[in-house]
């Protein structure tokens, strides 16, 4: 079977990515060196994922690896070389708030490590399909300008407005507002994977992600929203609420529905394209209507704290228009809706909780 070639395979998207493909007999070349701990901590360590996926994926092989170490790629790609069917770039610095601590770091992984991963694919498998997960973060503080009307619970665009019925399409500018650290440095990797398929002719896919989720999300404060909020809920934790008075607005989209979109791209792929993806008006939440989920499914009362500030470059309402991706491949349909992707992190935490006890 080809090669797939998985960058943040450890990860929350990289792991169901894996796993995916694995299944279906392809062997899955995994780059992970567990960075994750060092941007958010222990508690946050990818280790015992990777440990779950080299003992239950067949086929699959991993490499603790810096994807900005150009030189060690090169020796994985050169080992495999055009038996890469596909490369799926999940590895990156995920956080806006952390990005600002260490704007070097940031852009060395997501913009460098992007940029090392597309030229070794364009020498060494350039027929290979290349997905990278990007983020709306990429629309700045834009989507801020969207005339908003403030309701009970959440804040939503004015139904007047062409976002409505089904959220943001990817016909909004990433000029003139502000993008955070990592929204820039997001920027430079989503341009440069749009780049490499419309110059050199490469089978390159950008998606551009909501909230991204799941059982298997190692949340944490700073990054992780639903999954973090759910372990809070179950072990009694405050969780901090930044500004937009818990109104803001996120569309969520589960691990294995995302995962589903790669597959249908490396099946049929295309040059160039951007997809804004998400869970869409299907899969959708303010801050405020998920700490009410949490509380029913776990029957605990949360304990919240309302900081007045909100983080840099937040999005007071995002709900991202699928309907480009759906038009390209209709056969790619959402399972999860966020009861069902609450359940199952809360299953998850639990289910974590009783196994270190």
């Amino acid at each position: 079977m080809a090669v797939i070639l998985v960058t943040g395979s450890a990860g929350l998207i990289g792991a169901e990515t894996v796993r995916q493909f694995s299944a279906q007999g392809h062997t899955v070349v995994g780059i992970d060196n567990d960075m994750r701990a060092y941007f958010f901590g222990p508690t946050a360590s990818t280790q015992p994922t990777a440990k779950q996926l080299m003992l239950e994926a067949p086929n699959y092989i991993h490499n603790a690896l810096d994807i900005r170490d150009y030189e060690g790629l090169n020796r994985i790609f050169s080992e495999y070389g055009s038996d890469i069917h596909a490369v799926v770039h999940t590895a990156a610095q995920p956080s806006h708030d952390w990005a600002a601590r260490e704007p070097v770091t940031d852009f060395g992984v997501n913009a460098t490590g992007t940029l090392n991963l597309l030229e070794l694919t364009r020498i060494h498998a350039p027929k290979a399909v290349f997905i990278l997960t990007s983020t709306n973060k990429v629309y700045g503080d834009r989507p801020n300008d969207l005339p908003l009307v403030e309701k009970e619970t959440r804040w939503e665009v004015d139904s007047d407005h062409p976002f409505f019925d089904a959220g943001i399409d990817e016909s909004m500018s990433i000029d003139q507002c502000k993008h955070s650290i990592f929204g820039a440095s997001k920027v430079a990797a989503d341009v440069l994977t749009q780049e490499y398929g419309r110059y050199f002719d490469m089978n390159t896919a950008v998606f551009r992600g909501g909230c991204l989720t799941g059982p298997g999300h190692a949340g944490a404060e700073l990054h992780g929203f639903l999954a973090y909020l759910m372990q809070c809920a179950v072990t009694g934790t405050t969780y901090r609420i930044f500004g937009y008075k818990g109104k803001q607005v996120r569309d969520n989209i589960h691990a294995s529905d995302l995962v589903s979109c790669f597959q249908e791209v490396i099946k049929a792929p295309r040059m160039g394209e951007v997809y804004n993806i998400g869970g869409g008006r299907f899969s959708n939440c303010s801050l405020q209507e998920a700490v009410a989920l949490c509380e029913t499914i776990t029957g605990n009362t949360m304990s919240t704290n309302y900081m007045e500030d909100n983080r840099v470059g937040d999005h007071i309402w995002w709900i991202s228009d699928t309907r480009k991706f759906q038009s390209h491949y209709p056969a790619w349909k959402q399972c999860y809706n966020i009861q069902a992707i609450l359940t199952e992190i809360y299953e998850g935490v639990t289910d974590r909780i009783e196994a270190e006890q």
